[in-house]
């Protein structure tokens, strides 16, 4: 252990939750009263950051957004939490969403182990689970699936068997970060053989005054909305269930066009003091 350990703070990573600031639990919202450093990322609601957080609070946004310039690099995001602990603050590390759902968590462990720094980990309610609520469709509904599969759409060089896996299973298929390859993600589990019944339910903005929800289809897709562009963030959900949200919608689609999270600004530059690998 660090012979300065006493006089080191503690990082909490947290989970924000996918919008809706009331979806925030109480731990992380008691932890977010008591910080003095939040380091947030770019899907939290600004709401929280306003209502929340105490306000002597310091605030670093440390957003990333997909092809943007603007994006803080994760070796900054780890040099901010190791500085700030160091000098025995408490830091909040708020990730939207929850904390260990296709977030980088992992190297923010990695970080807090190899200097002995004290951290919790405080579970949020992740995207799917909130879009899927806020869509009405429910991912287990008896009769339609027993099992659910959270998954990226990132998978360049993915071999043919993996496809026909995803198109013949009876699970229901939660993508992430899939709504730009939408098209070739349809196409492909068209050719791998998916079942007529299959739907595709695309939720933008989930839980937030912007959320819009379409569906379709799967073999209808492509014919009804091949080429079309969605906001940021947006949660592809396929399998029999999608088919329910015509069904069970409780919320009414937002017309307006307005982002709900601002776009990333500027990088943020790496503190000076410490220098973390």
């Amino acid at each position: 252990m660090n012979s300065n350990s006493l006089h080191i703070g503690k990082v909490i990573l947290a989970g924000a939750g996918p919008g809706d600031p009331e979806l925030l639990t109480l731990k992380t919202l008691r932890y977010l009263q008591q910080a003095d450093v939040v380091i947030v990322d770019r899907l939290v609601s600004p709401e929280i950051l306003t209502e929340y957080v105490r306000p002597s609070a310091l605030i670093i946004p440390v957003g990333k957004q997909c092809n943007s310039q603007a994006s803080t690099p994760q070796r900054v995001i780890n040099q901010l939490l190791v500085t700030h602990a160091l000098e025995g603050r408490l830091v909040v590390r708020l990730k939207g969403g929850d904390v260990s759902i296709f977030s980088n968590v992992l190297d923010e462990l990695e970080t807090l182990t190899r200097h002995d720094i004290p951290y919790e980990l405080v579970p949020g309610v992740t995207a799917a689970l909130g879009a899927a609520a806020y869509a009405g469709i429910p991912l287990t509904a008896r009769g339609y699936s027993t099992a659910v599969r959270f998954l990226t759409g990132c998978r360049p060089g993915t071999d043919a068997d993996w496809w026909q896996d995803l198109a013949r299973t009876e699970d229901t298929l939660v993508l992430y970060m899939s709504s730009t390859p939408l098209d070739e993600l349809v196409s492909r589990l068209v050719e791998a053989g998916i079942a007529a019944d299959r739907w595709v339910a695309v939720i933008e903005q989930a839980t937030t005054p912007m959320q819009r929800v379409s569906s379709w289809p799967v073999h209808e897709y492509l014919s009804a909305a091949a080429g079309s562009h969605y906001a940021s963030p947006a949660l592809v959900i396929v399998g029999r269930v999608a088919a329910l949200h015509s069904s069970f919608q409780w919320l009414t689609n937002s017309r307006s066009k307005e982002l709900y999270f601002p776009p990333v600004q500027q990088p943020v530059q790496s503190p000076k003091k410490i220098a973390v690998c």
